[in-house]
Protein backbone atom coordinates (compact mmCIF):
# COMPACT_ATOMS: atom_id res chain seq x y z
CA UNK A 1 0.00 0.00 0.00
CA UNK A 2 1.39 3.37 -1.01
CA UNK A 3 1.25 6.19 1.47
CA UNK A 4 0.46 9.72 0.42
CA UNK A 5 3.14 11.25 2.61
CA UNK A 6 2.19 14.75 1.49
CA UNK A 7 -1.07 14.40 3.41
CA UNK A 8 0.91 13.95 6.63
CA UNK A 9 3.05 17.07 6.20
CA UNK A 10 1.98 20.36 7.76
CA UNK A 11 0.93 23.14 5.39
CA UNK A 12 3.53 25.45 6.93
CA UNK A 13 6.34 23.00 6.25
CA UNK A 14 5.08 22.34 2.72
CA UNK A 15 5.17 26.03 1.90
CA UNK A 16 8.77 26.53 3.05
CA UNK A 17 11.16 26.99 0.14
CA UNK A 18 14.63 25.40 0.25
CA UNK A 19 17.43 27.86 0.88
CA UNK A 20 18.49 29.56 -2.35
CA UNK A 21 22.01 29.86 -0.97
CA UNK A 22 22.43 26.10 -0.57
CA UNK A 23 21.69 25.37 -4.24
CA UNK A 24 24.77 27.25 -5.40
CA UNK A 25 26.92 25.76 -2.64
CA UNK A 26 25.86 22.30 -3.77
CA UNK A 27 26.63 23.10 -7.42
CA UNK A 28 30.04 24.53 -6.53
CA UNK A 29 30.88 21.51 -4.36
CA UNK A 30 30.60 19.25 -7.39
CA UNK A 31 33.16 21.23 -9.41
CA UNK A 32 36.94 21.44 -9.15
CA UNK A 33 38.82 24.73 -9.05
CA UNK A 34 35.89 26.83 -7.83
CA UNK A 35 36.57 29.99 -5.85
CA UNK A 36 33.65 30.54 -3.54
CA UNK A 37 32.56 34.06 -2.67
CA UNK A 38 29.29 32.67 -1.40
CA UNK A 39 30.17 31.36 2.02
CA UNK A 40 28.95 33.52 4.89
CA UNK A 41 31.62 32.60 7.38
CA UNK A 42 35.08 33.82 8.35
CA UNK A 43 38.07 32.28 6.61
CA UNK A 44 39.95 32.49 9.90
CA UNK A 45 40.27 29.40 12.09
CA UNK A 46 38.94 29.89 15.61
CA UNK A 47 41.86 31.31 17.65
CA UNK A 48 43.92 28.73 19.50
CA UNK A 49 43.14 30.03 23.00
CA UNK A 50 39.43 29.43 22.40
CA UNK A 51 40.00 25.97 20.96
CA UNK A 52 42.37 25.06 23.80
CA UNK A 53 39.79 26.06 26.42
CA UNK A 54 37.22 23.73 24.87
CA UNK A 55 39.73 20.88 24.65
CA UNK A 56 40.74 21.40 28.28
CA UNK A 57 37.13 21.37 29.38
CA UNK A 58 36.71 17.95 27.75
CA UNK A 59 39.85 16.64 29.41
CA UNK A 60 38.50 17.84 32.74
CA UNK A 61 35.22 16.04 32.19
CA UNK A 62 32.86 18.94 31.50
CA UNK A 63 30.47 16.82 29.46
CA UNK A 64 27.24 17.22 31.43
CA UNK A 65 24.25 19.50 30.89
CA UNK A 66 24.60 23.06 32.07
CA UNK A 67 21.82 25.23 33.44
CA UNK A 68 19.20 25.76 30.72
CA UNK A 69 20.21 29.35 29.92
CA UNK A 70 23.91 28.46 29.93
CA UNK A 71 26.87 28.53 32.30
CA UNK A 72 26.39 31.38 34.73
CA UNK A 73 30.03 32.45 34.24
CA UNK A 74 29.44 32.75 30.51
CA UNK A 75 26.22 34.70 30.96
CA UNK A 76 28.07 37.02 33.33
CA UNK A 77 30.83 37.51 30.77
CA UNK A 78 28.25 38.19 28.04
CA UNK A 79 26.66 40.90 30.17
CA UNK A 80 30.11 42.42 30.80
CA UNK A 81 30.81 42.35 27.07
CA UNK A 82 27.49 43.96 26.10
CA UNK A 83 27.97 46.68 28.69
CA UNK A 84 31.59 47.42 27.78
CA UNK A 85 31.15 47.31 24.00
CA UNK A 86 27.63 48.63 23.44
CA UNK A 87 26.52 50.28 26.66
CA UNK A 88 23.55 47.99 27.38
CA UNK A 89 23.13 46.38 30.79
CA UNK A 90 21.51 43.00 31.40
CA UNK A 91 21.16 40.74 34.43
CA UNK A 92 22.93 37.40 33.82
CA UNK A 93 20.45 35.66 36.13
CA UNK A 94 17.33 36.22 34.08
CA UNK A 95 18.03 38.24 30.92
CA UNK A 96 20.47 36.08 28.93
CA UNK A 97 20.12 32.72 27.13
CA UNK A 98 23.06 31.00 25.44
CA UNK A 99 21.64 29.40 22.28
CA UNK A 100 22.62 27.09 19.44
CA UNK A 101 23.71 29.89 17.17
CA UNK A 102 22.03 33.24 16.57
CA UNK A 103 19.52 31.55 14.28
CA UNK A 104 18.01 29.64 17.20
CA UNK A 105 17.85 32.87 19.20
CA UNK A 106 15.79 34.47 16.40
CA UNK A 107 13.58 31.37 16.25
CA UNK A 108 12.96 31.57 20.01
CA UNK A 109 12.12 35.26 19.77
CA UNK A 110 9.46 34.75 17.12
CA UNK A 111 7.95 31.71 18.83
CA UNK A 112 7.71 33.69 22.06
CA UNK A 113 6.04 36.84 20.71
CA UNK A 114 3.93 35.83 17.70
CA UNK A 115 0.32 34.72 17.59
CA UNK A 116 -1.21 33.25 14.44
CA UNK A 117 -1.29 35.90 11.73
CA UNK A 118 0.81 38.51 13.53
CA UNK A 119 2.92 40.44 11.03
CA UNK A 120 6.65 41.05 11.21
CA UNK A 121 8.26 43.72 9.04
CA UNK A 122 11.50 42.44 7.52
CA UNK A 123 13.86 44.93 5.91
CA UNK A 124 15.00 43.50 2.56
CA UNK A 125 17.31 42.43 1.07
CA UNK A 126 17.40 40.13 4.10
CA UNK A 127 19.00 36.90 5.23
CA UNK A 128 17.10 33.94 3.84
CA UNK A 129 15.98 32.44 7.16
CA UNK A 130 14.05 35.42 8.54
CA UNK A 131 10.81 34.98 6.62
CA UNK A 132 10.63 31.20 7.11
CA UNK A 133 11.28 31.55 10.85
CA UNK A 134 8.39 34.02 11.13
CA UNK A 135 6.15 31.61 9.21
CA UNK A 136 7.17 28.61 11.35
CA UNK A 137 6.15 30.60 14.43
CA UNK A 138 2.72 31.25 12.88
CA UNK A 139 3.39 34.82 11.83
CA UNK A 140 3.29 36.58 8.48
CA UNK A 141 6.52 38.07 7.12
CA UNK A 142 6.04 41.46 5.46
CA UNK A 143 8.97 42.60 3.30
CA UNK A 144 10.01 46.25 3.32
CA UNK A 145 12.23 46.83 0.30
CA UNK A 146 15.26 49.12 0.22
CA UNK A 147 17.19 50.45 -2.77
CA UNK A 148 20.85 50.85 -3.69
CA UNK A 149 20.41 54.59 -4.31
CA UNK A 150 19.81 54.96 -0.58
CA UNK A 151 22.61 52.57 0.37
CA UNK A 152 19.96 49.90 1.09
CA UNK A 153 18.94 51.83 4.22
CA UNK A 154 15.34 51.63 5.35
CA UNK A 155 13.58 54.86 6.19
CA UNK A 156 11.04 55.44 8.96
CA UNK A 157 8.51 56.40 6.29
CA UNK A 158 8.93 53.03 4.56
CA UNK A 159 8.37 51.18 7.80
CA UNK A 160 5.35 53.24 8.78
CA UNK A 161 3.70 52.72 5.40
CA UNK A 162 3.96 48.94 5.87
CA UNK A 163 2.43 48.88 9.37
CA UNK A 164 -1.09 47.48 9.77
CA UNK A 165 -3.23 46.60 12.77
CA UNK A 166 -1.63 43.12 12.63
CA UNK A 167 1.96 44.34 12.85
CA UNK A 168 3.67 43.00 15.97
CA UNK A 169 7.38 43.42 15.38
CA UNK A 170 10.20 44.64 13.16
CA UNK A 171 13.30 42.60 12.42
CA UNK A 172 16.42 44.69 11.90
CA UNK A 173 19.87 43.44 10.95
CA UNK A 174 22.74 45.92 11.13
CA UNK A 175 25.31 45.42 9.71
CA UNK A 176 23.10 43.73 7.18
CA UNK A 177 23.44 40.39 5.46
CA UNK A 178 23.60 40.52 2.40
CA UNK A 179 24.28 44.24 1.75
CA UNK A 180 26.68 45.14 4.56
CA UNK A 181 24.59 48.26 5.19
CA UNK A 182 24.89 49.71 8.69
CA UNK A 183 22.44 51.99 10.47
CA UNK A 184 23.92 54.68 12.69
CA UNK A 185 22.54 56.06 15.93
CA UNK A 186 20.54 58.87 14.29
CA UNK A 187 18.95 56.47 11.80
CA UNK A 188 18.07 53.97 14.52
CA UNK A 189 16.65 56.75 16.70
CA UNK A 190 14.33 57.76 13.85
CA UNK A 191 13.13 54.16 13.55
CA UNK A 192 12.66 54.04 17.32
CA UNK A 193 10.04 56.79 17.11
CA UNK A 194 7.98 54.61 14.77
CA UNK A 195 8.41 51.63 17.08
CA UNK A 196 7.22 53.67 20.07
CA UNK A 197 4.33 55.25 18.17
CA UNK A 198 2.93 51.88 17.05
CA UNK A 199 3.80 49.92 20.20
CA UNK A 200 6.02 47.39 18.43
CA UNK A 201 8.77 44.95 19.39
CA UNK A 202 12.14 44.89 17.63
CA UNK A 203 14.15 41.73 17.08
CA UNK A 204 17.62 43.18 16.48
CA UNK A 205 20.08 40.81 14.79
CA UNK A 206 23.48 42.19 15.76
CA UNK A 207 25.60 39.16 14.86
CA UNK A 208 27.89 41.33 12.68
CA UNK A 209 28.33 44.09 15.28
CA UNK A 210 32.06 43.40 15.64
CA UNK A 211 32.62 43.72 11.90
CA UNK A 212 32.06 47.46 11.59
CA UNK A 213 34.27 49.75 9.47
CA UNK A 214 32.63 53.16 9.89
CA UNK A 215 34.07 56.02 11.93
CA UNK A 216 31.07 56.00 14.27
CA UNK A 217 30.97 53.39 17.04
CA UNK A 218 28.42 50.62 16.73
CA UNK A 219 24.96 51.40 18.13
CA UNK A 220 22.92 48.53 19.53
CA UNK A 221 19.21 49.11 19.04
CA UNK A 222 18.65 48.28 22.71
CA UNK A 223 20.78 51.31 23.64
CA UNK A 224 18.56 53.76 21.76
CA UNK A 225 16.41 55.83 24.11
CA UNK A 226 13.20 54.02 25.06
CA UNK A 227 14.06 50.83 23.12
CA UNK A 228 15.60 48.65 25.84
CA UNK A 229 12.18 47.42 26.99
CA UNK A 230 11.09 46.72 23.39
CA UNK A 231 14.21 44.96 22.05
CA UNK A 232 15.19 41.32 21.83
CA UNK A 233 18.91 41.57 21.10
CA UNK A 234 20.44 38.74 19.06
CA UNK A 235 24.18 38.14 18.89
CA UNK A 236 26.72 35.36 19.03
CA UNK A 237 30.24 34.12 18.42
CA UNK A 238 30.08 32.89 14.81
CA UNK A 239 31.12 35.95 12.83
CA UNK A 240 33.23 38.30 14.95
CA UNK A 241 34.95 35.51 16.90
CA UNK A 242 35.33 33.10 13.92
CA UNK A 243 33.31 30.35 15.63
CA UNK A 244 30.68 29.39 13.03
CA UNK A 245 30.94 25.63 13.52
CA UNK A 246 30.68 25.94 17.28
CA UNK A 247 27.02 26.96 16.91
CA UNK A 248 26.91 29.36 19.84
CA UNK A 249 24.76 32.46 19.98
CA UNK A 250 22.94 34.34 22.68
CA UNK A 251 19.98 36.58 23.22
CA UNK A 252 19.45 39.39 25.70
CA UNK A 253 16.09 40.93 26.52
CA UNK A 254 13.80 42.11 29.32
CA UNK A 255 13.21 39.23 31.73
CA UNK A 256 9.53 39.05 30.77
CA UNK A 257 10.58 38.01 27.26
CA UNK A 258 13.38 35.75 28.47
CA UNK A 259 11.12 33.81 30.83
CA UNK A 260 8.90 32.79 27.91
CA UNK A 261 11.78 32.03 25.56
CA UNK A 262 13.46 29.93 28.23
CA UNK A 263 10.37 27.74 28.55
CA UNK A 264 10.48 27.01 24.82
CA UNK A 265 14.24 26.44 25.01
CA UNK A 266 13.87 23.97 27.89
CA UNK A 267 11.53 21.76 25.87
CA UNK A 268 13.33 21.98 22.52
CA UNK A 269 17.03 22.09 23.38
CA UNK A 270 17.81 21.85 27.11
CA UNK A 271 21.09 23.79 26.85
CA UNK A 272 24.00 24.62 24.59
CA UNK A 273 26.94 22.16 24.60
CA UNK A 274 28.94 22.42 27.79
CA UNK A 275 32.46 22.34 26.31
CA UNK A 276 31.59 24.90 23.63
CA UNK A 277 30.53 27.33 26.32
CA UNK A 278 33.98 27.07 27.93
CA UNK A 279 35.50 28.04 24.61
CA UNK A 280 33.19 31.06 24.32
CA UNK A 281 34.10 32.09 27.86
CA UNK A 282 37.77 32.17 26.90
CA UNK A 283 37.00 34.09 23.71
CA UNK A 284 35.26 36.86 25.64
CA UNK A 285 37.84 37.02 28.40
CA UNK A 286 41.06 36.89 26.41
CA UNK A 287 40.36 36.80 22.67
CA UNK A 288 39.31 40.30 21.78
CA UNK A 289 42.68 41.28 20.27
CA UNK A 290 42.12 38.50 17.71
CA UNK A 291 38.76 40.05 16.79
CA UNK A 292 40.43 43.40 16.17
CA UNK A 293 43.05 41.81 13.91
CA UNK A 294 40.39 40.01 11.87
CA UNK A 295 38.35 43.20 11.54
CA UNK A 296 41.38 45.09 10.19
CA UNK A 297 41.97 42.37 7.61
CA UNK A 298 38.34 42.43 6.47
CA UNK A 299 38.45 46.21 6.10
CA UNK A 300 41.42 45.98 3.71
CA UNK A 301 39.70 43.30 1.66
CA UNK A 302 36.42 45.26 1.54
CA UNK A 303 38.18 48.33 0.16
CA UNK A 304 39.94 46.30 -2.51
CA UNK A 305 36.83 44.37 -3.59
CA UNK A 306 34.56 47.43 -3.83
CA UNK A 307 37.13 49.40 -5.81
CA UNK A 308 37.75 46.51 -8.21
CA UNK A 309 34.08 45.71 -8.76
CA UNK A 310 33.37 49.31 -9.69
CA UNK A 311 36.36 49.30 -12.06
CA UNK A 312 35.07 46.25 -13.94
CA UNK A 313 31.64 47.82 -14.36
CA UNK A 314 29.64 46.27 -11.54
CA UNK A 315 28.36 49.22 -9.51
CA UNK A 316 28.87 48.56 -5.81
CA UNK A 317 28.17 50.73 -2.78
CA UNK A 318 30.66 50.80 0.10
CA UNK A 319 29.23 48.62 2.89
CA UNK A 320 29.69 49.78 6.46
CA UNK A 321 30.09 46.33 7.99
CA UNK A 322 29.86 42.53 7.83
CA UNK A 323 31.95 40.79 5.13
CA UNK A 324 29.71 41.07 2.08
CA UNK A 325 29.43 43.32 -0.94
CA UNK A 326 26.26 43.54 -3.02
CA UNK A 327 27.17 44.73 -6.53
CA UNK A 328 24.65 45.45 -9.26
CA UNK A 329 24.82 43.12 -12.25
CA UNK A 330 22.05 44.93 -14.18
CA UNK A 331 24.51 46.18 -16.81
CA UNK A 332 25.03 42.59 -18.00
CA UNK A 333 21.37 42.15 -18.93
CA UNK A 334 21.22 38.94 -16.89
CA UNK A 335 18.99 38.13 -13.96
CA UNK A 336 20.71 37.48 -10.65
CA UNK A 337 20.13 33.76 -11.04
CA UNK A 338 21.47 33.69 -14.60
CA UNK A 339 24.54 35.73 -13.66
CA UNK A 340 25.40 33.48 -10.71
CA UNK A 341 24.89 30.28 -12.68
CA UNK A 342 26.79 31.38 -15.80
CA UNK A 343 29.65 32.84 -13.74
CA UNK A 344 29.95 29.54 -11.90
CA UNK A 345 29.86 27.40 -15.03
CA UNK A 346 32.10 29.61 -17.20
CA UNK A 347 34.61 31.01 -14.71
CA UNK A 348 34.20 28.79 -11.64
CA UNK A 349 33.40 31.64 -9.26
CA UNK A 350 30.52 31.09 -6.85
CA UNK A 351 28.37 34.04 -5.77
CA UNK A 352 24.82 34.14 -4.43
CA UNK A 353 22.01 35.62 -6.56
CA UNK A 354 20.49 38.64 -4.86
CA UNK A 355 16.99 37.42 -5.59
CA UNK A 356 17.21 34.82 -2.80
CA UNK A 357 17.30 37.70 -0.31
CA UNK A 358 13.97 39.13 -1.48
CA UNK A 359 12.53 40.84 -4.55
CA UNK A 360 14.60 43.98 -3.99
CA UNK A 361 17.73 41.85 -4.31
CA UNK A 362 17.03 41.09 -7.96
CA UNK A 363 19.69 42.66 -10.16
CA UNK A 364 22.42 42.14 -7.56
CA UNK A 365 24.63 39.33 -6.28
CA UNK A 366 26.16 38.77 -2.86
CA UNK A 367 29.91 38.28 -2.73
CA UNK A 368 31.68 37.43 0.52
CA UNK A 369 35.19 38.78 0.96
CA UNK A 370 35.86 36.41 3.87
CA UNK A 371 38.53 34.63 1.87
CA UNK A 372 42.22 35.23 1.23
CA UNK A 373 43.40 38.26 -0.73
CA UNK A 374 45.01 35.90 -3.26
CA UNK A 375 41.70 34.14 -3.84
CA UNK A 376 39.85 37.46 -4.07
CA UNK A 377 42.29 38.76 -6.67
CA UNK A 378 41.87 35.65 -8.82
CA UNK A 379 38.08 35.62 -8.40
CA UNK A 380 37.78 39.26 -9.45
CA UNK A 381 40.06 38.65 -12.45
CA UNK A 382 37.68 35.88 -13.54
CA UNK A 383 34.64 38.07 -12.92
CA UNK A 384 36.17 40.87 -15.01
CA UNK A 385 36.74 38.41 -17.85
CA UNK A 386 33.15 37.17 -17.56
CA UNK A 387 31.68 40.69 -17.56
CA UNK A 388 33.80 41.77 -20.53
CA UNK A 389 32.75 38.70 -22.51
CA UNK A 390 29.14 39.35 -21.62
CA UNK A 391 29.35 43.01 -22.65
CA UNK A 392 30.98 42.00 -25.95
CA UNK A 393 28.14 39.55 -26.60
CA UNK A 394 25.54 42.23 -25.86
CA UNK A 395 27.25 44.71 -28.22
CA UNK A 396 27.47 42.02 -30.92
CA UNK A 397 23.69 41.54 -30.70
CA UNK A 398 23.26 45.13 -31.81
Amino acid sequence: MKHDYASYISDTAKDLKPSGIRRFFDLAAQMEGVISLGVGEPDFITPWGTREAAILSLEQGYTSYTANPGLFELRQEITNYLDARFGVQYDPKNQIIVTIGASQAIDLAFRAILNQGDEVLIVEPAFVSYGPLVAIAGGTPVPVSTIAENGFKVTPEQLESAITNRTKAILLCSPNNPTGTTLNKAELSAIAKIVEKHDLIVVSDEIYAELLYTDEPYTSFASVEGMYKRTILINGFSKGFAMTGWRLGFLAAPKEFVEVMLKIFQYTTMCAPHMMQHGALEALRNGYHEVEAMRASYRRRRNYVVQTLNQIGLDCHMPGGAFYVFPSIKSTGLTSEQFAEELLMQEKVAVVPGSVFGESGEGYVRCSYATSMQQLQEALKRMARFVEARNFAVRADY
